[in-house]
């Protein structure tokens, strides 16, 4: 799936530059998709950043790191955001061909991290192309093992699932969408005051709709032909506020929906419709919690996810999930992780702007505060994890239920858990009392058990598959085997 980040933005403050961290930069590829958007050739290019040649071919092609030199040539001269050379994508990859690589389809000796990470950085298209061959295995398989009834008469070439690649596609842009998030912040306006609900309302009856309550348990109906929107009455007023404004997204962004979705060059029908939604809901978000308005009064309120909620008319939901999205160029907020997890554990929302990231296939750690969300509904949960790669996270978990309405209504429970990198800490209210020095107070967490390195977790499901196993009949420790 290609990355869709905007590469190129409002030009950086040069002040903000000395304090990236002091380390080789590696990121050739990055730098040769920046000059390929900008038509330029290398030797224009390296004249543009001021070096010769073969020095910027060897930056290129990863032989050797980007300078200083031209990292202050890309903010000055293309008003480049130069933290946007960052790993961040290569690292997502590096994760995902580690869990893919799980597989025991790839018997006992898989290749070193160091490969991965070489892969990655130097051939991100081959790393795609791998995940897309190993998802179209992984779907064949289940479906044979499935014996589905049906499976003779669907179509057997192996695609990507439509679900999977929309979410590699969000995955991959780091859930910002850059075009559509400006339009949905111009849409609701500076003005505070008006609530945006009274904005979306005004534009759909300038449209000659009509919206109206529905009691008949459906969300959302928009009647064309009579020109009426109904909104579920069961609802809670901010999801219906919510749907006014996916519906006003769907009628009045489609030109930008479309010219979006033509760049993500999605491989079925079904993944295109599937986006389409996707990005009006993303819409809605942005014109709900609009983005300069939002960042300022979370930096304001510390990340007070219950202030940030009344604020906007949104749902704590909501809120986690747009502060997942505040990665524009030059005016970045925290980087956090966002998911949701059902009650059997299953990972339905996830996106990391974090070094973190969740396992693609399967279930959460069972170590993570997420799961113990369903056992005190209402309140937020809090706790310091460290991953197996010595990354200290602050995490941040609560239930969110959606009751159907009615009496025997079906609930449905899902929690979701936000979080960000310890040094982010101070600007988190919910840190404020914890000790952040004492080593022990951080609980060891994972991504799933088959790529897990822990070798003495208490609640590990199945061995590690890089690790080899000793099994010894004449003992039992809380596995029934040790892990080398």
């Amino acid at each position: 799936m290609p990355s869709f980040a905007n590469l190129i933005c409002a030009k950086s403050e040069i002040a903000k530059i000395p304090t990236m961290p002091i380390q080789k930069l590696y990121a050739g590829a990055k730098l040769r998709e920046t000059r390929q958007k900008l038509a330029l050739t290398q030797k224009e290019f390296a004249a543009k950043l001021g070096v010769s040649l073969p020095y910027l071919n060897q930056m290129e092609n990863n032989n050797r790191p980007v300078s200083t030199t031209v990292v202050l040539a890309l903010a000055q001269e293309f008003g480049f955001d130069v933290t946007e050379l960052s790993t961040g994508d290569a690292e997502r990859m590096v994760s995902d061909m580690r869990e893919a690589l799980a597989d025991p389809v790839f018997a006992d000796d898989p290749p070193p991290i160091s490969d991965l990470r070489l892969t990655a950085s130097n051939a991100p298209a081959l790393a795609r192309a791998f995940l897309e061959l190993h998802r179209a295995y992984r779907q064949t398989h289940e479906r044979l093992a499935s014996l589905d009834e049906a499976l003779g008469r669907e179509d057997s070439r192996m695609q990507p699932s439509p679900w999977d690649e929309v979410r590699d596609f969000f995955h991959y842009c780091d859930n910002y969408i850059d075009a559509v998030d400006r339009a949905a912040e111009r849409f609701a306006g500076t003005d505070r005051t008006r609530p945006v609900r009274e904005i979306a309302e005004a534009k759909l009856a300038a449209l000659g709709i009509t919206v109206t309550g529905s009691d008949t348990g459906m969300l959302r109906r928009f009647d064309r032909a009579a020109r009426t929107l109904h909104l579920s009455t069961r609802a809670e007023p901010e999801t219906r506020t919510f749907q006014m404004l996916l519906q006003v997204a769907l009628l009045t962004q489609d030109k930008l929906l479309e010219a979006t979705l033509d760049l993500a060059r999605f491989q079925s029908e079904a993944a295109r419709s599937i986006a389409k939604i996707g990005l009006a809901n993303y819409f809605a978000g942005a014109a709900l919690m609009p983005y300069t308005a939002f960042l300022q009064a979370a930096q304001t309120h510390r990340h007070d996810l219950e202030i940030l909620a009344n604020g906007f008319g949104a749902s704590i939901e909501q809120v986690c999930h747009r502060l997942s999205t505040l990665q524009r160029p030059g005016a970045k907020g925290v980087p956090f992780f966002f998911v949701r997890v059902d009650q059997a554990g299953t990972i339905t929302k996830r996106h990391s702007a974090t070094r973190l990231q969740f396992a693609r296939f399967g279930g959460a750690c069972p170590l993570w505060n997420v799961h113990r969300a369903f056992e005190t509904p209402g309140r937020f949960l809090r706790q310091l994890a460290e991953t197996p790669d010595g990354v200290r996270y602050i995490s941040l978990a609560r239930d969110v239920s959606k009751p159907g309405g009615s009496f025997g209504a079906p609930v449905r429970r899902f929690a979701i858990a936000l979080g960000c990198e310890i040094k982010h800490a101070d600007a988190l209210v919910y840190a404020d009392d914890l000790d952040l020095t004492n080593a022990r107070a951080f609980e060891p967490i994972g991504i799933s058990c088959r790529i897990c390195e822990r070798t003495g977790c208490h609640q590990r499901s199945v061995p590690p598959l890089e690790r080899r196993l000793q099994v010894t009949p004449d003992e039992r420790d809380v596995l029934p085997y040790r892990v080398d």
